[in-house]
């Protein structure tokens, strides 16, 4: 008697639990997806994110054949990257992983809009964000706004250029081509290096993330141009080992770096700037009333819209 109560019991006991366990996973099922997002981004707060970058740079870098063959192909069979685009398209004949990512593409493939007035896009990517920026406030994604002057240092003098100016915020996800042109023909005079954390920019980190690209390493390239002033942010992310430009450039620190440019860097419309290392953003500035864009762009943007390096994205404004 005493035998069968207790299993009485612990049938009883193991089939209430199995009850809790089917209502608290039901009670989940449907915010699965938005608790796996939150755990990915609360990793990205707590890992040590420059250990990670640096050590991701060099398996990038690293010139063991097998080991980036076998990254290239693991590359392009998970993101699908058209190799066929690529000036080389045999994967043997690039030495490292990260002169695959960097790889350029053949010429006839981004022809570029000639005519003066038109602004370029200067990334293949995804058109993140684009439109007005409101005072210094610059839309991020859903709730959030970054502020002009963080972005670019906390220069407010820099900033006031771009008061009520205009923006385009692109991401170049891993399978896109990873050198970044110029939108409009300009001389380059003045770089801002700025330190900071190395939170991945894809689309679920810039919706939870708030002042996700104020909080990035970045480099910011000022510009005149025939519109006026016109600056180019790239910002870091995690795994990106590095953002290279054509020109050469002071070495990496933990402190803000500026350096003016004396001597004449003119660079044309379509000319090559730099390249990441891996994926990121592009930020471009443009001021007040100065350009306009795409009604494409403003007026039916999505996530998945995107862009050619090349294609017009705008225009200089007449008048």
């Amino acid at each position: 008697m005493a035998l069968s109560l207790r299993r009485n019991y612990f049938y009883f006991t193991y089939s209430k639990c199995k009850l809790y366990k089917l209502a608290i996973f039901r009670i989940i099922a449907p915010f699965r997806g938005f608790i796996i997002i939150l755990m990915k981004i609360f990793i990205q707060y707590c890992c040590p994110q420059h250990i990670l970058s640096r050590l991701a740079g060099r398996l990038a870098e690293c010139r063991s054949v097998w080991f980036k063959n076998w990254a290239i192909k693991r590359l392009i069979r998970k993101y699908q990257v058209n190799v066929h685009e690529a000036l080389l398209e045999n994967i043997a004949d690039y030495p490292t992983f990260n002169s695959f990512f960097i790889r350029q593409l053949k010429p006839a493939l981004r022809p570029l809009a000639k005519e003066e007035e038109v602004i370029t896009s200067p990334v293949d990517g995804y058109v993140s964000q684009i439109g007005r920026i409101k005072e210094q406030a610059i839309f991020q994604a859903k709730k959030f706004y970054f502020d002009t002057s963080t972005l670019l240092g906390g220069f407010e003098k820099l900033a006031c250029l771009f008061t009520n100016g205009h923006f385009a915020t692109f991401y170049l996800a891993p399978h896109n081509y990873h050198r970044v042109h110029m939108p409009l023909a300009g001389t380059l005079r003045k770089t801002i290096y700025i330190p900071g954390k190395l939170f991945s920019v894809n689309a679920e980190t810039t919706q939870k993330v708030p002042q996700l690209f104020t909080r990035n390493e970045r480099l910011v390239c000022l510009f005149d141009t025939a519109v006026g002033p016109m600056a180019m942010v790239l910002v870091g992310a995690m795994l990106v080992g590095h953002i290279e430009t054509v020109w050469p450039m002071p070495p990496r620190s933990k402190k803000i770096a500026v350096q003016d440019y004396l001597e004449t860097i003119y660079l044309e419309k379509g000319a090559e700037l730099g390249y990441f290392k891996m994926g990121s953003t592009v930020i471009v500035l443009f001021a007040k009333d100065q350009i306009e864009w795409e009604n494409r762009l403003t007026e039916t943007l999505t996530e998945t819209s995107t862009v050619k390096m090349g294609e017009a994205i705008g225009k200089i404004r007449k008048g």
